[in-house]
């Protein structure tokens, strides 16, 4: 199954607070339903004060926002091979069989909420050193986040990891570019026929070890300490980045493109951030 009919998704207004909470997560209250702003952290009925264009000033629009200024450990940041790679906190996966969950798009982009009925360890999961994080659910941004040897891809998808209690502790990031061939991960999503502002969800199952295996999980990727990519920034955020690129056919690429809207963060200067320590 091509992915082009995800081009019919209808981009919404911005009215996200922040990257997804992925909070969307009671398939029995969602299936084919539209989300009621009023129940549901992705979305609010308050325009955003803040926007991707001028990430630069987002420190000075708020007091809940002063990290973005502030902060030591501010996500993204450029990458290269002059970093080298990483020899620490290698991540090893238990990534099995499909998963449920609700696929919409988060404000900016193509998004998955998994399932989850309560215990987080029950969710796809991946350890490094002695810790082990589980699976909330990956959304995209572009262009992508991350630049590497001074290149930004297409678009980047993050997947997002909480500790057993749900605090958000990692994040996964595929950069996305178009190659020759269709991507097994992306012919997964149904067409997204109806999705309007209101953010219609659409329950699906989704094998998500593919996104693994066209990294090579992450079997060469560069790691710091960071913080979120929007508005209120808050720091502690274990990021991973896959030196391999994440390719998919060229008509998913403009589908994931034309389903989503400018959502990439200005770089920010390296400081506290312990490149591959």
């Amino acid at each position: 199954m091509l992915l082009s009919p995800l081009g019919l998704l209808v981009t919404f207004a911005v009215i996200t607070t922040s990257c997804p909470q992925h909070s969307n997560h009671e398939r029995s209250q969602l299936q084919g339903r539209q989300l009621n702003p009023a129940q549901n952290s992705i979305a609010n009925t308050t325009t955003n004060i803040w926007a991707y264009e001028a990430s630069f000033n987002w420190g000075k629009l708020s007091p809940d926002y002063r990290l973005c200024q502030t902060g030591t450990q501010q996500s993204p940041i450029a990458l290269s091979l002059s970093n080298g790679l990483a020899l620490n906190h290698v991540p090893r996966f238990n990534y099995t069989g499909s998963i449920p969950g609700n696929f919409f798009n988060w404000g900016y982009g193509p998004a998955f909420t998994l399932n989850h009925n309560g215990d987080w360890t029950l969710h796809p999961s991946f350890t490094y050193d002695d810790t082990t994080l589980y699976l909330k659910g990956w959304h995209i941004h572009a262009p992508a986040d991350h630049s590497v040897g001074g290149d930004r891809s297409k678009a980047e998808m993050h997947f997002v990891h909480v500790d057993a209690e749900g605090h958000e502790k990692a994040v996964l990031a595929f950069r996305l570019d178009p190659g020759n061939f269709n991507s097994t991960f992306f012919s997964q999503l149904p067409p997204m026929i109806g999705f309007d502002e209101m953010q219609i969800q659409q329950p699906i199952e989704m094998d998500l070890s593919l996104a693994m295996e066209a990294v090579q999980y992450f079997n060469e990727f560069w790691t710091y300490q960071g913080s979120l990519t929007s508005p209120p920034c808050h720091e502690g955020i274990r990021w991973f980045v896959a030196r391999q690129i994440f390719f998919t056919g060229v008509e998913q690429m403009q589908a994931i493109l034309g389903a989503s809207t400018y959502s990439a963060r200005a770089e920010q200067e390296v400081w506290q951030h312990r490149i591959n320590e």
